[in-house]
């Protein structure tokens, strides 16, 4: 058997070799993953690869320890470390941010945005948010989650007309009219599939207009303000939440933060004890350590190549006959419309769900996405979504998006053609996006 310590090993393998010395089944699984991960081109716009670093530090010793509180007020004894890396997470996120309260203890992104709505608003108040449907988030209204089931959800549109200045933008004036007639006591952006630049301080105006906080969910695009590419919504926002794992590229987990003390004290309370107990205190370690990251001078190249990835896909793929919705992209994501490219349109058999599973046979990773004012159903959709932080943090310039574009639509046409042509053409793009992916390994695979 290989030696766990073997100094010619990446780290990635000893930790697997430890694993199977006592357990071979979960280790054949991770490493069936890792293969998965180094082999295929990851597209989902919510997916990274995080650093060696990031991805250990969430497996060191600080996993072993009860930290339920915060620094200085644990229910605990033996914190003091455990307050040293919170207190170093903390610090790093108000650096990042600019702000100056941070809560790095959220599980996830749903539960930080939980949390501050336990804190700012009672059970039935009224709170305004852009609809799932045309690029929300469920935790943003939708009726089975708890916001829509606690809270009352009124929603304000993008822009419809074809013709009109912004098409299947936030219309900021209808924002505004919503908020006029329901005077919600929250006032929420930020969003799961949305292209374009958010104007923080309009929204900051509306809110207070209408008496309401304003609240900035920016889970997608964190990486982007914090590297310069998107404004940030400080210090417009009364209160931020982000995940930590999309194009920040740090661990999965959550953040809130605010400038206002009060609001700080009471998004602490809601979250601990009010939604979570103990903290994942190997998280918040490997926060802390993607935060360092972040705060590296190069980090901020990164986010613009992030960007420039972007729009070189998008424009490779409208090339090619793909409609992007609202004319293109400004950030890390774009939403592809299929049915311009199918003959048949909207009654076709291009859909998301079969653009889905195409092209993950064929290697390449993307979600099904419905699209503003999409007919078809959620699990069905009539696009997909892509996003450009995963390939470029594995080395990707605009020259391998404009590939990348090329194997889409080889894959969806073939796949319009019938079976004998998507089964020919999804071996061969397969060969070529695993040999794509040998060009450019993933740090720690």
């Amino acid at each position: 058997m290989v030696s766990v310590y073997d100094p010619g090993m990446s780290i990635h393998d000893q930790i697997v070799e430890l694993i199977r010395s006592q357990d071979p089944e979960a280790a054949s699984i991770v490493q069936a993953e890792a293969d998965r991960q180094a082999s295929t081109i990851e597209l989902i716009a919510s997916e990274n690869h995080a650093s060696e670093a990031v991805m250990h530090a969430g497996g060191t010793c600080m996993t072993n320890k009860y930290a339920e509180g915060y620094p200085g007020r644990r229910y605990y004894g033996g914190c003091e470390h455990h307050d040293a890396i919170e207190r170093l997470a903390q610090d790093r996120a108000k650096e990042m941010f600019g702000c100056a309260y941070a809560n790095v203890q959220p599980h996830s992104g749903a539960q930080a945005n939980a949390a501050v709505f336990m804190a700012l608003m009672e059970p039935g108040d009224t709170f305004c948010s852009l609809v799932l449907a045309d690029g929300g988030h469920l935790s943003h209204g939708l009726p089975i989650n708890f916001s829509g089931h606690y809270y009352k959800p009124v929603h304000y549109p993008l822009v419809r007309d074809e013709a009109g200045e912004g098409f299947e933008q936030i219309d900021y004036d209808a924002v505004r009219e919503v908020c006029l007639e329901h005077k919600p006591k929250m006032l929420l952006c930020g969003y799961s599939a949305y292209p374009r630049v958010i104007d923080f301080a309009k929204f900051r105006a509306i809110a207070d207009e209408v008496g309401a906080l304003l609240m900035a969910d920016v889970a997608h695009i964190s990486g982007l303000i914090v590297g310069g590419q998107h404004p940030s919504p400080f210090p417009h926002a009364h209160v931020v939440t982000t995940t930590t794992h999309k194009s920040l590229r740090g661990p999965r987990g959550g953040l809130i933060m605010t400038n206002d003390e009060e609001i700080s004290k009471k998004v602490n309370r809601a979250l601990f004890p009010g939604m979570q107990g103990g903290p994942l205190m190997h998280i918040i370690t490997a926060k802390a350590v993607a935060f360092g990251e972040a705060l590296r001078p190069e980090y901020k190249q990164y986010q613009a190549d992030v960007v420039t990835n972007a729009k070189a896909l998008a424009e490779s793929l409208t090339g090619r006959g793909y409609r992007i919705t609202s004319g293109g992209t400004d950030n890390h994501l774009m939403l592809v419309d299929l049915t311009a490219k199918d003959p048949k349109g909207a009654e076709g058999d291009l859909t998301g769900k079969a653009a889905e599973k195409w092209l993950e046979d064929a290697g390449i990773i993307c979600n099904k996405n419905g699209i503003p004012g999409d007919k078809r159903k959620p699990v069905v959709t009539s696009g997909i979504r892509l996003g450009t932080p995963a390939t470029t943090t594995r080395g990707f310039g605009p020259d391998e998006m404009k590939t990348v574009a090329e194997f889409i639509d080889r894959v969806l046409s073939a796949g319009l053609e019938g079976e004998d042509a998507l089964s020919r053409v999804t071996q061969q793009v397969r060969d070529e996006v695993r040999a794509l992916c040998e060009r450019f390994p993933l740090p720690g695979h």
